[in-house]
């Protein structure tokens, strides 16, 4: 009797492990995949035959393909396009995948065109070996393209902002960082054709004038979030129109040697400006920072790293109007401030959390 019992306990308990490996297993992996990174979803592909049907059907886990800084990007994104479930991909992430070459991107044009029709948000970030051709390639088999980004690309010219916006007319969130070959022209370009976009990183691009720059702050007053990080050349006349930007929330204006106190409080009235970056903006005083402090109220993060035109003056007021939002401030190398402790800063601002901004 108990060898009966023992024999009908082990046919139980192994109709309980296939019911878990079959059913419950797969159904927790497809709970906790959307939570997961896509190369972890991937490893539990290869847990069981279950697993992999259970995954590979759930669609909405194969609307990401991740290749940052993975080797042989190139042919890994073909093989990737090549299986079912990427057929509607709506983003891909090559972000410093340096074998990736305009080849590829022509690739992707003949073979994958249906399966990136619906592609959303493009990261070419570093991949220096792309050029304007390349440009050309991708815009054309993805039209629907809201977010580009192309940091760190020395080859692309107005020619790939050209084809950008004659082929992509979605655009919201732009990244031209450190492509340093755009000129007015670009701005222009992006001006005419991108008026509701919402993000643009303009970083070291360093043949833009205040003209180009204008006819952004004119045209496209959506803008949430503008970088003009290490562009020193642009004046006054430009930075008084980023006034023009009603719901501007981030800014950075790092290294901007012309900015004035008058240029400032022009951009103190972004009324919701909660980010904003004034390193090294040697110019400015006491008065452009009272102005911010009185004008943007809802400020969470304000660097002054350096200036030494700042004194006590300007925390205090920034205290009375902004204490109960700034979590980070950046007073180092502002040596017409006093009152630079951790404990003095907090007595003035008692919710920042960070005191650094700069490494």
């Amino acid at each position: 009797m108990m060898g009966g019992g023992g024999g009908g306990g082990g046919g139980v308990e192994e109709e309980y492990y296939l019911y878990w490996s079959k059913v419950t297993l797969p159904l927790v992996f497809q709970i906790v995949s959307p939570w997961l990174p896509q190369r972890g979803v991937i490893s539990l592909l290869l847990v069981s035959p279950w697993c992999y049907r259970a995954l590979s059907s759930h669609l909405s886990l194969w609307q990401v393909i991740d290749l940052r800084e993975v080797n042989k990007a190139g042919e890994r994104l073909m093989a990737a396009l090549s299986l079912p479930r990427y057929r509607h991909v709506k983003q891909i992430n090559l972000e410093f995948a340096q074998d990736i070459e305009d080849k590829h991107l022509s690739l992707l044009r003949s073979k994958y065109m249906e399966s990136l029709k619906d592609l959303r948000c493009l990261n070419l970030n570093g991949c220096q070996k792309i050029s304007d051709n390349g440009i050309e390639a991708i815009t054309i088999t993805c039209p629907k393209l809201k977010a580009f980004y192309i940091y760190w690309n020395v080859r692309v010219t107005d020619l790939g902002v050209k084809h950008l916006v004659k082929n992509c007319k979605e655009m919201t969130d732009l990244n031209l960082s450190g492509c340093k070959n755009i000129s007015d022209q670009s701005l222009h370009l992006i001006a005419d054709n991108y008026q509701e976009l919402e993000v643009l990183n303009l970083t070291r691009c360093i043949k833009l004038t205040d003209g180009g720059l204008q006819q952004i702050l004119h045209k496209c007053s959506s803008l949430q979030s503008l970088n003009l990080y290490a562009l020193s050349s642009f004046t006054d006349d430009a930075y008084k129109k980023i006034s023009l930007l009603p719901h501007l929330r981030f800014l950075d204006l790092c290294g901007a040697q012309n900015i004035s106190d008058q240029g400032l409080s022009c951009i103190a009235k972004c009324k919701n400006l909660v980010s904003l970056n004034l390193t090294w903006c040697v110019r400015v005083t006491d008065v452009g920072v009272v102005a911010i402090a009185q004008g943007c109220t809802s400020l969470e993060l304000l660097s002054l790293f350096g200036i030494v035109g700042v004194t006590d003056k300007c925390l205090e007021t920034l205290s009375r109007f902004c204490s109960n939002t700034l979590s980070t401030l950046d007073v180092i190398g502002c040596i017409g401030i006093k009152r630079r402790s951790r404990d003095e800063l907090l007595q003035l601002f008692p919710h920042l959390k960070c005191f650094k901004v700069h490494s």
